[in-house]
This record gives C-alpha cells, structure tokens and sequence, in this order.
C-alpha cells in the first residue's frame, strides 16, 4: 500500500525560492503527495509560479486548520516553511503545532540552502528511515522537538501577572512591522520586543511603538493564540507576477474594500475595485494586478509597506488625501457611491470613476493623485 503524504506549504519565500517545488516532487518518491497552501500570503506567489494545480489554494485556511485537514486520511504530513531566521521558523512550528491541540505525525522542513537550516521531527512515531532518506536527499540535518522546544520556550511564550498578558516575540529587527492577526499595530524598535494586553485589549509595547489606528481596527483579542508577524509579508526580490485573462460579464461590478479585514482574493472577478487605506490599497493593487483588476485607492500617506514592491494596473488610480482623513472620505464614497453596500453594478468605468472623484472634489479635503506611491 503506497505511503499517502500530506504537505503543507507556508508562507511566499519557500514558494518564491523553488523549494516548495522541489520538495513536493521529492516527496512523491515515497508516496502519494496532496498539498495545501497554510496561510494567506504565500497564495500570490502559488499563482506567480503557475502551482494551483499543485498546491491547493481553494481555501482560506490557517496552518494549524490545513494540518487538521489533511491528518485525517494521510499517513505523515510534512511543514515546508522558510522563515526570516532560525529563531522565527523554528517558533512558527512550535506555536503551530500548539494551536493543532492532537498528536500528528508532523515532520517540518525549514529553510533549505541555509547554514541553519534544519529537518525538525516534531513526533515520536515518525518512520526513522524515510526521516533519514529525506535528511540525505535534502542535505539537512535532523533536529529533535524536545531541543527545539527548549530554545523556543526560552526565547518566547507569555506568562500572566496582575491580570496582564505578556508576550514575547523573537526574531525581530528595529524598524520592521507588528502585525497581529493580518493588522498592523506597531513598528519594533529593539531586538527584543514584548507585547502585552489588558482583558483582550493592547495596552503597552516594550521594544516596540504602538499605531493607534491599527489597535482601532484590531479591536478586542486573544492575545495568547494571535497570529504575530514583523516584517515584510513578502520579501523576495524581482517577483515575476504572473499576469492572467479577465473577463468581465455582461453587467460590470465594482467592489469597496476597506482595510483588507477581508480576503482580496474574493474580489479577483470584479472589474473595479475601490480601497481605503494605504496598506489596503498596497496590498489590494498587487494582488489584483495579477487578475487585470484596476483599483481606486484612497490613502493618507501613512503607508507601512508590508511588501517589498507592489505592482499598480495601468488603469488604477491612487488618492492621497489629508492625513487621517482616508477613512473618513472612505466612508462618504460608501454611504454615497455604494448605499452603504459592498458592491454595485456600473454601466461604465469611467462614469463610475468620476463619481468618486466628484465625492471626492465635493468633500472640501484636499486630495492629490499619486502615481508612484506603490513601488516607492
């Protein structure tokens, strides 16, 4: 009976770098491979190198939820990841091996063609022999759970004290971004940061300086479970997005997207779509350019540059308003525009983009157009 191997791809560097690839072919040596993506980010970079087929991206699904959905009728399952360090690969594995909560026979390959990286088998009852076949193929070494646990509870993990939580988060650098459950809430400012909540709410930053706006939207959290990034979501170097046929239907629809606590991907079919907020339109512009959706993006300027270049449709138009004011021109476009709804159908683009632009130029808020302000 041939082994039945489950994969699960995280995050655009191992995907962007070949690896993923390379790995899954690998892997079907031993037996019967289906892979999933785990994660958002790395969705872009499976469509950029043509692996949809080959990497299952239908869904939207956490790391810990893909390993839950393919332990149930694989025999071992492998975590391809390739984290900005040592330090943060080895804790993505620990933390999401926690967040699972069930025993699975999980070994986690990170960050190949590295000096540090390594094979980690987070389980006991892994077959020793394809473990070490996999060490030799890939020329990396064999680390134990128990060694690596030891690192990373040392580094990271909360503790509770006068009804506070404390988090630590390990592998960052000054000047990176905070983002927390898919929001940017800070920047680091030391090598060390620590963030800590109140009653589900962020109160305080050591090594680190809070954004007030972005713990706005983040609201109320758990901050023992969150997801923590810093950092750029993407990072790789001269991306080749790859570009695809939109058709559009016979009604036209344009889409209000604000501040990217949806998923972008949803809107790959509309044939407009208009984004408030810097990062929500930095974001929304790369990933649509792909599926030739033009974007009208309102921004104040206070971009936090989450990737490392974004990419801008010919026919997309960036709005800088006043600072702090992208929200509320935001909101006149959605009451005014959409009726309060998140999507309408048009006649015509170019009607519709003059009605924003009137709503815009009635507001009193001086705006100007930005050009360049994705690839800055």
């Amino acid at each position: 009976m041939s082994l039945k191997i489950g994969v699960i791809v995280h995050g655009p560097t191992i995907i962007d770098k070949g690896y993923a690839k390379k790995i899954i072919n690998l892997l079907s040596n031993y037996g019967v491979v289906s892979a999933r993506l785990g994660g958002t980010m790395g969705r872009t970079a499976v469509i950029d190198a043509s692996l949809e087929n080959v990497i299952n991206i239908e869904d939207k699904l956490l790391p810990s939820q893909s390993i839950e959905l393919l332990s149930e009728d694989n025999d071992i399952l492998f975590l391809l990841n390739y984290g900005k360090s040592m330090i943060t690969g080895h804790t993505f594995g620990y933390k999401v091996l926690n967040n699972v909560g069930m025993d699975v026979d999980l070994i986690q390959i990170e960050r190949p063609d590295t000096s540090d990286g390594a094979i980690i088998c987070w389980s006991d009852n892994v077959d020793k022999t394809l473990l070490n076949n996999i060490s030799k193929d890939l020329n990396m070494p064999i680390v134990s759970s128990n060694e690596v646990t030891s690192i990373v509870e040392n580094l990271t993990g909360y503790n509770k004290e006068e009804g506070l939580i404390k988090r630590k988060i390990a592998g960052v650098s000054p000047g990176e971004n905070i983002m927390l459950n898919g929001t940017i809430i800070g920047r680091v400012t030391s090598d060390n940061l620590e963030i800590i909540a109140q009653d589900n709410q962020i109160i305080k930053m050591i090594g680190g300086k809070i954004k007030k706006h972005g713990l706005e939207k983040l609201g109320k959290v758990d901050l023992t479970k969150a997801i923590v990034k810093t950092g750029l979501l993407r990072k790789t170097n001269n991306i080749k997005p790859r570009l695809m046929k939109h058709i559009s239907s016979d009604k036209l629809t344009v889409v209000y997207l604000d501040h990217a606590a949806e998923d972008i991907y949803q809107y790959r079919n509309a044939d407009l779509v208009v984004s408030v907020g810097d990062d929500t339109t930095l974001l929304s512009s790369d990933i649509l350019y792909r599926f030739n959706v033009p974007i009208i993006g309102i921004t104040d300027g206070d971009l936090d540059k989450v990737v490392l270049e974004g990419f801008k449709h010919d026919d997309s138009i960036i709005i800088q308003v006043e600072s702090g004011y992208d929200d509320i021109i935001g909101e006149m476009i959605f009451k005014k525009v959409f009726s309060n709804k998140i999507s309408r159908n048009v006649d015509d683009l170019v009607e519709f983009k003059k009605e924003i632009l009137d709503t815009v130029d009635n507001s009193g808020i001086s705006y100007k157009f930005v050009d360049k302000q994705l690839l800055d």
